[in-house]
């Protein structure tokens, strides 16, 4: 049994020593916490499963993504963008740029800025995987209803908010 699921499944108060002392798990937000953390890693498992065959990382398809939505990022911009180092960056590019799905080029106006692009062949291996990532998403999403997704939504970009401004 792992952290987690002992987490979820704690012993029975009666063969609990400490019963009388109050435990996370008694309470509802940190038990619906769990579940998010829980749903979360099944759709990872999911996804890391479905992106196998393109050989693709869930990663690498994070900077796809936003190198496409984002064209001429500087390595900078994508770092901060995707809440990670300049050095992460740095090192998942040579991968994407060996396999021809990036082109990293110096900036015409300051050479120490790094400019990011998509070759074509990194376009038709985005529009692959956000196909089957979109088909995951919507056979997960589909448990609730379209107003039940955007109160998900909403929470969760409140908890973002709220922990990005301490």
């Amino acid at each position: 049994m792992n952290k987690l699921q002992e987490i979820q499944n704690p012993p029975s108060e009666a063969s609990s020593p400490k019963s009388a002392k109050a435990l996370p798990w008694d309470n509802p937000r940190f038990r619906n916490w769990i579940a998010v953390l829980r749903a979360e890693k099944a759709v990872v498992r999911a996804l890391t499963q479905a992106l196998a065959p393109l050989d693709l990382k869930i990663a690498q398809l994070d900077v796809l993504m936003n190198v496409y939505r984002h064209p001429d990022t500087s390595q900078h911009e994508l770092a901060r963008r995707l809440l990670v180092g300049r050095s992460n960056i740095t090192m998942a590019l040579p991968e994407l740029e060996k396999q021809g799905l990036l082109r990293r080029e110096g900036d015409a106006n300051d050479k120490r800025i790094i400019r990011l692009s998509l070759t074509p062949k990194g376009e038709e291996k985005l529009m692959q995987a956000l196909s089957l990532y979109t088909e995951l998403l919507d056979k997960v999403l589909a448990q609730s209803t379209p107003k039940e997704c955007d109160t998900m939504g909403d929470l969760m970009r409140r908890i973002a908010t709220s922990l990005e401004s301490e």
